[in-house]
């Protein structure tokens, strides 16, 4: 065992030891030093943590109207389709229409022929059929029909009578327990009104 150090009563305990109470220029520079380092980086965090929630509420407000900005320009492309659809159909109808009444002032007894054959091959055994006309296409329906029903077979008695109330391409063909109209008026009334249910209930579906 080693043995203890002897106190040689060299040292004056009255007298402060400056020389360890007061650092050194190094000493001192690197403790500022070390501080503005702590004080910068708590500085710099800070920073940070502030422009990241700042970030964060303008990335929030530019969503939000990026949002409202997608929404108008949905809203405006619906109106948009439903206008353009809108459009299409009255051009396709307005056509058709349009097409229907070349068609009739070109060949007037197409319809009333094509509905006239249909009957007969149905009606063969019907004992009593009744046709009526335009007047003005009395004539001519008159023989066509005749030769339809000779063609088909027909043996009851046929009737065709001239109806200046009857449109030019329309017809009422009547026999004893039923009848069939061709109506262009009663027609295209009912496609308008097919339409107008249609566009009705597209415009509904596209409502938000």
């Amino acid at each position: 065992m080693a043995a203890p150090a002897k106190f040689l009563f060299d040292h004056d305990f009255s007298v402060p030891d400056k020389a360890r109470e007061r650092p050194t220029q190094a000493e001192l520079a690197e403790k500022v030093a070390e501080a503005e380092a702590r004080a910068y980086r708590a500085g710099y965090d800070a920073a940070q943590r502030e422009a990241k929630v700042e970030s964060d509420r303008r990335a929030a407000l530019a969503l939000e109207e990026i949002g409202i900005s997608i929404r108008g320009i949905a809203a405006r492309l619906a109106s948009i389709e439903t206008r353009m659809e809108t459009e299409a159909v009255d051009v396709a109808v307005a056509v058709a229409r349009k097409l229907c009444a070349e068609l009739i002032a070109r060949e007037p007894l197409g319809e009333i022929t094509a509905l006239v054959s249909d009957c007969f091959s149905h009606l063969v055994s019907t004992p009593h059929l009744v046709v009526r006309i335009n007047a003005s296409l009395y004539e001519p329906a008159k023989t066509q029909i005749e030769r339809l029903a000779a063609h088909a077979g027909f043996e009851g008695r046929l009737v065709i009578l001239a109806e200046p109330t009857i449109a030019t391409g329309d017809c009422r063909i009547e026999w004893a327990d039923g009848g069939v109209v061709l109506d262009r008026a009663a027609i295209e009334a009912k496609i308008s009104e097919l339409v107008g249910r249609y566009m009705a209930s597209r415009n509904e579906a596209g409502r938000p």
